[in-house]
């Protein structure tokens, strides 16, 4: 038995360990799969090496996490043990990943993939599968399995017996199983092994408990997992409605919004990871293990668009047991709704900076919890109400619990539309009055006044319409600005914002509007860079933070839709294949593309990939 501070990071001198010459300390963000079980995720690089898992889910501690901290996250590598080319993929039409390598001697792959389990006493192993597999001749393997837990700070023992090493903690202990020897190096376990044509080796890493025992995996049950897995997710996709011209990415997206559900709840996270830089060196680093109102919303629209209505359903199911808008006494000043919520519906985020961890490539801070947590962002309020409004004409009819949760957001929004607040980019310089904010307040309103016609369900309507026509005034009126001949990014403002990009989409102005097309003009001059689309520029718009940004990509894939719903196709289309070309080897994207077109921010990002959806959509519809 050994125990370990969680600052150590020594290879203890064995070969092939994690820490060598040979091994580059961070790949590209770019250069990992995602798996998952519903309930937490980990990524793999294309070396076979796992460098980000949290257990037992999305939001818990890390056991890996070598993508923050080369050296003191911990991580567990699986590679061929000879120089070889590697080729990633996912078995098709699934979240198995395939890890595959090419060397002189033979050719090998690593199926990588987390069984998903009901919700017997299985789904708290939270079983991650390794399976090894020589394809042709002959070849050497190494691993090495060095988890620090609590991101790096808590210290472990180790016991290896038998085929079987559990990694303890007071708070969290893993089993690892393995069909070939391992042997313990201080803190870690390792091993080296050969395989021939043929031949395979099962690796598993479990969460064990009271009630979930260490339990070995054989090569026929590792092969009985893997089948009932690529089972689960073809029959999870084949309910998809999409067969238009890009069905391969737009399934690749809809398969990884599934990843980002947290099944207990119908939660859906806006990415499985913290702190990855949406610029190298920058500070520009935040936690997105947690549930936006707005992200989660519109990821629910792209589901729906596809026919994935379970999704939509549990979503709802969250949003009546944990979002349940407050009485109007109880209403604080910043509203009825937070503008994101921990995964199982707590309220509390708080950042802290983890300052022994030196960050992606030396982008500190590292940070957990997320300080935007107590923002005010009115656009929240019209992205769930169009969110309950299509689920309620594509899904199921509403209930009359959530027309009253509808109905009091609704009074709130009528009272509060014209505050300043942080925006939808969660700027940290102050608030303003954001102009998107705006025409998403109107978009609430507009949405229940057409759910209460069309369900006859009761609602002062005469006021809502009231209010709904003065924020169209105070946009049309304060809005617009001559001197750019452009809707703005604030009242009374001369700069451009691409969540402007909305205002058709979201059906608050007409796309072929002429002041709309001379704000596309704009837009695409001030904010567009061959096809990709920044937000906003900080240097004339100051957001409280240090440093320059990438483009954003669900503001590139806003930009596609904005075209097509102008009848400008030509452009449309080849902007939209062009954002294809800037997704991952998998057809992963994150958050944002850097200046020499490299992934930055956190990895994958569900605000992208939603988008990417509802761009393919009704560009295939208007392409005929």
């Amino acid at each position: 038995m050994y125990s370990l501070s969680g600052a150590d990071d020594g290879a203890h001198g064995v070969p092939g360990g994690p820490y060598g010459t040979s091994t580059p300390r961070y790949l590209p963000i770019a250069d990992h799969g995602l798996i998952g079980d519903l309930r937490s995720a980990a990524l793999v690089g294309t070396d076979g090496t796992i460098d980000w898992y949290c257990c037992p889910r999305f939001d818990a501690p890390s056991v890996f996490a070598s993508i923050l901290d080369a050296d003191r996250g911990g991580r567990f590598e699986l590679a061929a043990d000879v120089p070889a080319r590697t080729k990633q993929f996912y078995f098709p039409d699934t979240n198995v990943l395939i890890t595959r390598f090419f060397a002189d001697d033979g050719v090998g792959e690593i199926q990588d993939f987390m069984p998903v389990a009901d919700e017997s006493r299985e789904a708290g192993r939270h079983r991650l599968i390794r399976r090894v597999v020589c394809v042709r001749g002959t070849l050497p393997f190494r691993a090495w399995v060095a988890p620090r837990f609590a991101y790096g700070t808590v210290p472990h023992t180790v016991r290896v017996e038998s085929g079987h090493a559990v990694f303890s903690t007071p708070a969290l202990k893993l089993a690892l199983t393995s069909t070939v020897p391992i042997e313990a190096a201080g803190p870690d376990v390792w091993s080296l092994f050969k395989l021939r044509e043929g031949e395979s080796a099962v690796f598993t890493l479990d969460r064990i408990t009271d009630e979930v025992a260490p339990r070995f995996c054989a090569v026929t049950e590792a092969e009985r997992e893997f089948e009932a897995t690529v089972r689960y997710w073809r029959h999870w996709l084949s309910r998809s409605r999409y067969r238009g011209r890009w069905r391969e990415m737009v399934h690749r997206s809809a398969l990884t919004l599934k990843l980002l559900t947290y099944a207990p709840t119908g939660a859906i996270v806006a990415a499985p990871t913290t702190s990855l830089p949406e610029r190298i060196g920058g500070e520009r680093n935040w936690d997105y293990r947690y549930v936006w109102i707005r992200d989660a919303a519109f990821c629910v629209y792209a589901l729906l668009r596809l026919g994935f209505t379970d999704e939509a359903e549990a979503f709802m199911g969250f949003l009546s047991e944990h979002v349940q808008s407050e009485v109007p006494e109880n209403i604080g000043p910043d509203g009825p709704l937070q503008i994101m919520y921990g995964i199982d519906g707590r309220r509390e985020l708080p950042e802290q900076e983890l300052t022994h961890l030196e960050g992606y490539r030396g982008s500190a801070p590292v940070r957990i919890g997320n300080g935007a947590v107590g923002q005010l962002q009115l656009d929240i309020y019209g992205a769930l109400i169009d969110c309950l409004y299509l689920y309620d004409k594509w899904g199921q009819p509403l209930s009359s619990a959530h027309w009253d949760n509808i109905h009091g957001l609704v009074d709130w929004v009528c009272e509060h539309w014209d505050q300043p607040d942080e925006g939808v980019w969660e700027t940290r310089g102050g608030r303003k009055p954001f102009l998107y904010s705006r025409v998403m307040c109107w978009v609430a309103i507009e949405r229940a006044m057409r759910l209460a016609r069309h369900r006859g369900l009761p609602a002062d309507i005469l006021r809502w319409g009231d209010a709904r026509d003065a924020i169209y005034q105070r946009i049309m009126s304060q809005g617009w600005s001559s001197r750019r001949n452009a809707f703005t990014q604030c009242e009374n403002s001369d700069i451009l914002d691409a969540s402007l990009l909305m205002m058709p989409l979201g059906k608050f102005i007409s796309p072929t509007d002429p002041k709309w097309l001379a704000t596309l003009d704009a837009l695409g001059e001030d904010l567009v860079s061959d096809s990709l689309v920044y937000r906003y520029d900080p240097q004339t718009s100051p957001d409280g933070l240090k440093g320059e940004e990438g483009t954003f990509s669900i503001c590139s894939f806003w930009y596609v839709e904005a075209l097509t719903r102008a009848g400008r196709l030509d452009e449309a289309r080849l902007a939209f294949e062009k954002m294809l070309t800037y997704a991952n080897h998998l057809g992963l994207y994150a958050e944002e593309i850097g200046h020499t077109g490299e992934q930055c921010g956190n990895f994958p990002q569900a605000f992208t990939h939603l988008a990417l959806i509802s761009a393919a959509f009704n560009l295939d519809r208007r392409l005929g």
